[in-house]
């Protein structure tokens, strides 16, 4: 006579997720704000998962994860051990933590609560406290009678400035917000409007980035400030020409400032390898991976070790450091070539600038400009030339080629 199969009990459900990156790298998770996919850290991962172990996860009925993963009148410390949770279920103890928004909500409660399982944090347009409760529950309420259109309909102005809002990047987030379990988006809200972890932040001990975006209407750049002067140590990054989704709007110095936190400043250490290694994803963000390709194909064994000194020195140390956005340390880098006539340099960083959409070309016409007042009419009579040739080599090369 057969005996039955003893009664199983199912696995606990996990977060969807997604995994980049080489599985023996430092683990480095991201979490994402409200409304959103874990698609919104697209312009980021493949850059932080040349060295790291990137795991994107989704909120409860948001993307790929079920909509029961949250409970009815669940917390910021619910969300929080969902992630521990996917976390544990990897293999991962400690591990680096990226947020934006929410997320970043969800990585401060960590690093409160569990310091001992996260290495390094980054906050990313977030806040001890988003603001009036109220607010959150009459938005938790409109969306339990109207459903997610109407806050679908507004979304691109909480989330962009406008120059940017009817952009393919913005409309795709928007796009990821109407698919949203409404239910699950409204007890998020009522969440968010209990979380309060101001007078905990004293208790954060992991090195903590804090990156405002100047326009940001949902978590302003006061929210940040707080963050940053109530975490011992932190380093306060505020972006121009961003709202809430900075990180979609500004991907390359955000992309930058993550890089020099968790590779040069974080988890990894800060050695001569560890700086090599931020130094080339930095590199590499700034002047594009086909032109550090062709530099490195052109090495010799006699060059090697100045490669290796600009990667670490150049790269690695000073523009990787949080103080200036990329935009800024172009367009200095640009005047100090002009000023000294190191047109080869000059042509290299003109094009990389505009290439990457970094610079306008209106915004390489006043910088020039400035060059002319102070560096000089000669100088920056060669440097409007060498710009010309570029912009015209631009225009006439296939996009997908650039």
């Amino acid at each position: 006579m057969s005996t039955p199969n003893a009664p199983t009990t199912p696995a606990p459900r996990l977060l969807h997720h997604q995994v980049d990156g080489p599985l023996t790298g430092p683990p480095l998770l991201l979490g994402p704000s409200l409304g959103t996919a874990l698609s919104v850290w697209d312009a980021q991962t493949a850059g932080l998962a040349r060295d790291h172990r990137v795991v994107r996860w989704d909120l409860p009925g948001h993307g790929g994860s079920p909509a029961g993963l949250f409970p009815e009148s669940g917390g910021v410390a619910d969300l929080s051990r969902q992630v521990l949770r996917l976390a544990d279920a990897l293999g991962i103890d400690r591990f680096a933590y990226a947020g934006i928004s929410l997320g970043g909500a969800v990585g401060t409660w960590l690093a409160v609560h569990h310091p001992d399982r996260i290495t390094s944090l980054a906050l990313v347009c977030s806040s001890a406290r988003f603001g009036d409760p109220q607010a959150w529950h009459a938005r938790a309420a409109l969306v339990r009678a109207e459903g997610i259109g109407p806050v679908a309909d507004t979304a691109a102005g909480r989330w962009f400035t406008g120059d940017f809002a009817d952009s393919p990047a913005a409309r795709a987030a928007a796009a990821d917000l109407r698919d949203v379990d409404p239910h699950a988006y409204a007890s998020l809200c009522e969440a968010l409007a209990a979380y309060d972890l101001r007078g905990d932040l004293h208790a954060v001990t992991a090195a903590t980035l804090v990156v405002a975006g100047r326009d940001d209407p949902a978590t302003p750049v006061a929210h940040a400030r707080e963050l940053a002067d109530a975490i011992p140590g932190s380093t306060l990054l505020e972006l121009p020409g961003a709202s809430h989704l900075a990180n979609v709007e500004r991907p390359l110095p955000v992309q930058a400032a993550l890089l020099s936190h968790f590779t040069a400043g974080g988890a990894a250490g800060t050695d001569d390898a560890s700086r090599h290694t931020a130094g080339d994803a930095v590199r590499r963000t700034v002047l594009g991976d086909a032109h550090v390709d062709r530099a490195i194909a052109r090495t010799t064994p006699f060059s090697a070790v100045f490669q290796d000194f600009i990667t670490r020195y150049a790269w690695g140390e000073v523009w990787t450091r949080p103080g200036l956005d990329h935009r800024t340390r172009r367009c200095l880098t640009l005047t100090a070539l002009v000023a000294r006539g190191h047109h080869e340099e000059l042509a290299m960083h003109l094009r990389a600038a505009l290439v990457s959409g970094d610079l306008t070309p209106g915004d390489v016409q006043e910088v020039l400009l400035q060059a002319a007042v102070y560096c000089g009419v000669p100088a920056a009579n060669a440097a409007f030339a060498a710009a010309d040739r570029i912009l015209a080599d631009i225009g006439n090369t296939p996009e997908e080629t650039r």
